[in-house]
């Protein structure tokens, strides 16, 4: 374990589902024919799969000296409650199991949340930075009054922010692309959910702070199908806070980060985001139509199972609707098998 993800920093963690997630099936499956997915999990009559948020929210064993209190972090933010009511219908959310609503739910002010960190920018990864204002509320950033080029999310144009004193931790290589909309997708990267984090936080300094962590393989590389990187996960391990790290798994986006921390049980957790989504998607084809790379999350997909297998770590899969915390196991196929792990 890599000291500036370890340090002796421990965090208890809650899993947050923030609601339902409905996508179609297709595009969840890129290249899988229907007729073999459709052996794992069936979808609605719209073709769609009923997925889920999967937000942890993380609080530090001992109190943090910088804060004289323990650390509270939540990873990932979900889609939130912005989204208009047709597409909220399209997508089958449930806007009342925001992530803000969920943290006030485990008792907790959602202005005492000290970091989120995102795995990427996408809406139903960062949506949930922003909300909707309530009656009576002024909003912290209003699209109408910005007039930057780009789209809402919603119908209202006024938002808050879901964590006022949060400092927001994402890939540098990320953040520049959800600014430049560089997506397959032509409506992933809200304005509404990634302008206001301009905003400083109450002290004044930056709410955004980006990483750098090590790519895989060198700039125009192209490995083949079997390669590993010769790094190993902890030389690639970036600190995103005390204690919790961050690795790129790109394919999905080229900024895409999982994130690591030792949880209260001497457990190694690893949050995958969608290099590994469900445990439906652990074949090495598996890949999502909407990844900008599918080679590349093919390949990123091997080395994460491998480091997990050898390693023993807990991966805590992002859209899975069963359990999601899983542990890696070499399969007869000379490929990997998820175990549900317990616990989550």
């Amino acid at each position: 374990m890599p000291k500036h993800t370890a340090d002796n920093i421990r965090y208890s963690w809650q899993l947050l589902r923030a609601g339902p997630l409905k996508l179609d099936g297709g595009s969840m499956f890129g290249v899988v024919p229907r007729v073999v997915w459709t052996r794992t999990v069936t979808p609605d009559d719209k073709n769609r799969i009923e997925l889920t948020h999967n937000c942890l929210l993380l609080t530090s064993e001992s109190p943090d000296p910088r804060l004289g209190r323990p650390r509270r972090i939540l990873i990932e933010a979900g889609t939130g409650d912005k989204l208009d009511e047709k597409m909220t219908k399209v997508f089958g959310l449930d806007p009342s199991r925001a992530a803000h609503h969920l943290v006030a739910g485990a008792g907790l002010d959602p202005g005492e949340i000290d970091q989120v960190i995102v795995s990427h920018l996408h809406f139903d990864h960062a949506g949930g930075l922003t909300r909707r204002c309530e009656p009576g509320e002024t909003p912290d950033w209003s699209a109408d009054a910005d007039g930057a080029p780009g789209d809402a999310s919603g119908d209202s144009p006024d938002v808050r922010l879901a964590f006022p004193r949060a400092e927001v931790v994402v890939q540098e290589r990320e953040w520049r692309d959800a600014l430049a909309n560089d997506a397959v997708m032509t409506k992933t990267y809200y304005r509404d959910h990634l302008l206001p984090l301009g905003l400083p936080l109450p002290d004044g300094s930056p709410r955004v702070r980006t990483l750098a962590a090590p790519a895989p393989f060198a700039q125009g590389e192209h490995p083949p199908r079997s390669a590993l990187p010769e790094t190993t996960a902890d030389q690639r391990t970036v600190e995103a806070a005390p204690g919790v790290g961050a690795f790129l798994v790109p394919g999905h986006t080229w900024g895409q980060q999982a994130v690591t921390f030792t949880d209260t049980e001497d457990r190694r957790i690893v949050f995958t985001p969608d290099v590994l989504p469900t445990a439906w998607h652990t074949g090495a084809a598996y890949s999502l139509a909407y990844d900008v790379e599918p080679y590349s999350s093919m390949l990123s997909k091997r080395w994460l199972l491998t480091e997990a297998e050898r390693h023993g770590w807990h991966l805590l899969l992002d859209h899975e609707p069963a359990d999601p915390l899983r542990r890696v196991a070499k399969n007869a196929k000379a490929w990997y098998t998820l175990e549900p792990a317990g616990g989550a």
